[in-house]
């Protein structure tokens, strides 16, 4: 299938980029008699569209929903009295067999078998109606390039229609997301009291999977990833936050050209550093530090602990803030300065007074987008605080996060029935609701300020 996507791809392309310059030709040679409503690009662009337009969405569609027919198809003989987890097992071992990385089996052969005679037929059909769409459109396009068509506004609404779609898409998306979390998550609290769930102060999933034990008598309590995951990103907010804003000010107020054009690239190339190597500094520089440290002040300091974890975290998220908060301290109006400058105020007063309460909506959002890093961070926190589960407000302690234990509980083979593997969606709808309590919050801040300084 991915040689004949493939295939169809650049025929649509190709065909796209010819019927485009073969109108355009042709408009531009009827326009020299002066009988063309319009400029020859728009009929060009019309026929370019109809060319391409219906014949990759077809082309899109169907590649997207074709495995899953074919897959219905192919499983319709498969016993229905075979659990779930057989059929995935029978599952991966067709798709490695159709692939070549095992032997074929006797018993799955007239499955591999079919498989491939089902996908040459979806290819041979999408062919067929792919190449249909491209040769109907082109010939569409063609036939509307005439002084009386109206090429400029039937492509400007081709265009708004594709914005919306594009629209559209991101919002279904948004919410098929939401949705499968939130489904999932009631199969989840049906075995498990939300009650227990939210309050509780014991994080074991593994104690729900062992033979004979019903979910509900795991420990599922989620108040210490909770927990975990507020402390880290605290500490990770308080390494940021100054340093990331105060940097931002120095770039954007006090310093020249030459020293800002070496300095604010510098200091972005901190948010290219792959996670691990912030793991790597945590345990190798940063633990040491911590644990060496305590112990010159007679403190006791965990080699893991959330205090690690969150200044690493810290210097990683510190291009978000001060990389946003630079851009929008440089976008106030000049005019806000010299007005303050005219009235007597210093350059310090000046900032603190006039520039970063008219540029706080645009740091909100900086310091929002590094808080959702910080949140959704997994490597650095199984490499610098663990995965204990301890329910602590002790920064020098061992903590875990509520991405650390998704990605715990989905790791190896595993049942999509069990409670424990149920659990990671009621966490990912747990962190949902938290990102967007802050996004509301930084919405209503940046409201607050808007209405005031505009």
């Amino acid at each position: 299938m991915e040689t004949t996507s493939l295939t169809l791809f650049v025929l649509i392309t190709g065909a796209s980029i010819t019927v485009y310059l073969l109108s355009r030709q042709r408009g531009m040679h009827i326009a020299r008699t002066g009988k063309l409503g319009f400029r020859a690009i728009y009929y060009a662009w019309y026929a370019a569209l109809w060319c391409a337009l219906p014949a990759s969405v077809v082309w899109l569609s169907w590649h997207a929903m074709a495995p899953a027919f074919i897959e219905l198809s192919l499983f319709a003989d498969v016993p229905a009295a075979e659990s779930d987890f057989e059929r995935s097992l029978i599952r991966r071992k067709l798709y490695a067999m159709i692939q070549g990385q095992v032997p074929v089996t006797p018993e799955l052969a007239p499955l591999v078998e079919s498989y491939r005679n089902l996908e040459v037929s979806s290819n041979a059909a999408m062919s067929v109606v792919v190449i249909a769409l491209v040769i109907g459109g082109s010939v569409w396009g063609f036939s509307h390039i005439q002084a009386l068509f109206n090429a400029r506004r039937s492509v400007e609404k081709l265009i708004k229609r594709l914005l919306f779609l594009a629209s559209t898409i991101a919002v279904i998306t948004t919410i098929g997301i939401v949705l499968s979390i939130l489904f999932e998550s009631i199969k989840f609290f049906q075995q498990v009291a939300f009650s227990e769930f939210m309050f509780g102060l014991n994080w074991s999933p593994q104690i729900a999977i062992r033979e004979g034990q019903m979910g509900a008598s795991g420990s599922f309590g989620s108040l210490p990833l909770l927990t975990g995951t507020l402390l880290i990103s605290a500490v990770a907010m308080l390494v940021a936050i100054p340093i990331g804003l105060m940097s931002a000010i120095y770039l954007s107020e006090y310093a020249s050209k030459r020293v800002r054009t070496i300095v604010k690239p510098t200091m972005e190339l901190l948010a290219g550093i792959p996670t691990v190597v912030y793991g790597f500094f945590a345990i190798l520089i940063l633990a040491p530090l911590v644990r060496n440290t305590g112990a010159a002040i007679g403190v006791t300091a965990s080699s893991e602990s959330a205090l690690v974890a969150g200044i690493a975290m810290g210097i990683m998220v510190i291009p978000f803030i001060s990389s946003l908060s630079d851009d929008i301290i440089c976008s106030v109006p000049q005019a806000l300065r010299e007005g303050s400058y005219s009235l007597g105020a210093t350059r310090s007063e000046t900032i603190t007074k006039v520039v970063l309460p008219a540029a706080m909506p645009g740091i909100a959002s900086g310091v929002l987008l590094a808080i959702s890093r910080a949140i959704g961070e997994t490597m650095i926190v199984v490499m610098a605080a663990g995965m204990a589960a301890n329910l602590t407000i002790n920064p020098l302690e061992a903590v875990t996060t509520v991405t650390v234990q998704i990605v715990g509980v989905l790791t190896g083979d595993q049942t999509f029935d069990s409670p424990k593997t149920l659990s990671a969606f009621a966490l990912g709808l747990q962190l949902f609701v938290i990102t967007l309590l802050l996004n509301v919050i930084a919405l209503m801040l940046v409201r607050r300020y808007q209405e005031r300084y505009e």
